[in-house]
Order: structure tokens, then C-alpha cells, then sequence
């Protein structure tokens, strides 16, 4: 005679849960989990942060070449290490950037009356301007939320986020639902495929009225943006119209973004 015995619940077989008959369901987990958080956060507004994760802080860079200069004694390695860290150096700009726009609009929103909409910093978790931007929230006493996923490169939470505040994606449409469901403003510094794909995604759900909040996307700087983008070049070939170029507002510095952005909450959010 067989003896009896427990049989183990679908939801606690992680064999099925994990299997892809299961994807479904860890669809909704990536979806109801973070809204469930942010609900208990009674977090309702955030500034996204979008840009790349190779940039690093200045002291870093420096750092970095003095290294470089130290290691390598062959004239020519040298110099192709060399002229390849002071290109990073001139872009570790946007990262020091990053983090005093995000501590000034941090601490805007600490200082707005205690019964008006708050804003929290939002960004991808990892390094690079991710970083920059919960860096800068933390120094400007606040905090911030990091949006995580995991790939090869990137698959950690940078220290400035709080443990509470941190999440974790494997799906990249997930992920980037949960960036544009909380944004009342989108700030896209340097980056690349990764920032592309984030921007244009989001600048085609709003030119097909798909977002239809007041959603705030500033680009920054026009150095760079149009070094990489022919915006123009879209509206002369008739693949976008000259009215599509008004779906963002590209910024050249750091007092000119946080008042655009500023501006934009004191008129439709506060």
C-alpha cells in the first residue's frame, strides 16, 4: 500500500516557475510586485534619468589616467591608452553634471510645502550616469529609485540606492514600463544604444498619443546630440514633421534644465 504524501504547491516549484510555460506569470510578478512597493511608498511622481553606464566621475578618470601612465612604459601603448582615457575624461563631464542636476532638483522637491505632489530621482541602478543621478539625490538629502536589469555588463545596484528603493528586472519591456508609468520628467544625458532605444521609445509613445500626461523629456547637451542625431536632418527628409521636434527640449546646461524641468512641475503638478 502507498504511504501518503505532500505534494508541493505550483507556486513553490520553482522548476516551474522558472521554466518558460511559467513566463506569464513572471511578466505579472515584474509588474505587480513594483507597483505593490511603489504604492506602500506613496511614491507617485519621479525624474528619470536616462544615459550611459561607461561614464565615470571625474576623480575616477583622473584616477585612472595616472594609472595608466604608470603602467604602461611603451611609448606607443601609452599613448593609445592615453588618448582613449582623455576621452573619457572630457565626457565624465556629463557625470558631474548629472549629479548636481539631480542633487538641486532633489533638493527642490524636499523644499516644496509638505501638502504638494513630491518627485523622486529615478534611474537604471547601475553605474555611469545611472550612478550620477542617485548619487546626486543622496547629496542633496534624498532619496531615490534604482530600476535594475539584469544583463551581462550591468548586473549590479550602485551604492547611492537604498536597499528598499532598489529593484530588480530581467525583462527590458517591464522595465522600461515602470520608468514611464511614475515619470513626470525625462532627462536623457549621453549614452548609447541603450539610451537610444529608452529615448525614442519614449518620444514615439508620446508623438502616437500613447502618453498622454504632461511628461517632460529635456535632452542634453546639443554638443553631443547632434554630433550623433540629425534631428533636422529627419524633418528635411520628411520621415518626422517640424512639429515632432517639439515633443523635447534639448538643454546646454545644468541651471537650464533644472528651471525647464522646475517650471513644468510649478505649472501642471504643483
Amino acid at each position: 500500500m502507498k504511504k501518503d504524501f505532500n505534494v508541493e504547491k505550483a507556486y513553490k516549484n520553482m522548476k516551474f516557475i522558472t521554466s518558460p510555460e511559467a513566463r506569464a506569470i513572471r511578466i505579472l510578478s515584474e509588474y505587480y510586485e513594483p507597483k505593490t512597493r511603489f504604492e506602500k511608498a506613496k511614491i507617485d511622481h519621479t525624474i528619470v534619468f536616462f544615459g550611459s553606464a561607461r561614464l565615470k566621475s571625474e576623480s575616477e578618470t583622473k584616477k585612472n589616467i595616472r594609472e595608466i601612465k604608470k603602467k604602461y612604459k611603451d611609448s606607443k601603448s601609452l599613448k593609445s591608452k592615453l588618448e582613449e582615457a582623455e576621452k573619457k575624461l572630457k565626457m565624465s563631464r556629463y557625470y558631474e553634471d548629472a549629479v548636481e542636476l539631480s542633487k538641486r532638483l532633489t533638493e527642490w522637491t524636499i523644499d516644496t510645502p509638505k501638502n504638494s505632489e513630491k518627485f523622486m530621482i529615478c534611474s537604471g541602478g547601475g553605474p555611469g550616469i545611472m550612478e550620477a543621478a542617485n548619487k546626486g539625490a543622496k547629496l542633496g538629502g534624498g532619496e531615490s529609485i534604482g530600476l535594475n536589469i539584469s544583463i551581462p555588463f550591468e548586473q549590479f545596484v550602485n551604492k547611492y540606492v537604498e536597499p528598499e528603493n532598489a529593484f530588480e528586472f530581467h525583462y527590458f519591456f517591464m522595465r522600461k514600463l515602470w520608468f514611464v508609468d511614475l515619470a513626470s520628467a525625462l532627462i536623457v544625458f549621453p549614452g548609447g544604444f541603450g539610451t537610444f532605444d529608452e529615448m525614442m521609445e519614449v518620444l514615439t509613445l508620446v508623438q502616437t498619443g500613447k502618453i498622454k500626461k504632461k511628461l517632460k523629456i529635456v535632452v542634453y547637451d546639443s554638443e553631443y546630440w547632434n554630433k550623433v542625431i540629425n534631428f533636422n536632418g529627419l524633418v528635411e527628409t520628411g520621415v518626422i514633421s517640424k512639429s515632432d521636434l517639439d515633443l523635447f527640449e534639448i538643454c546646454d546646461s545644468v541651471d537650464e534644465i533644472y528651471k525647464t524641468v522646475t517650471d513644468h512641475f510649478e505649472k501642471y503638478y504643483l
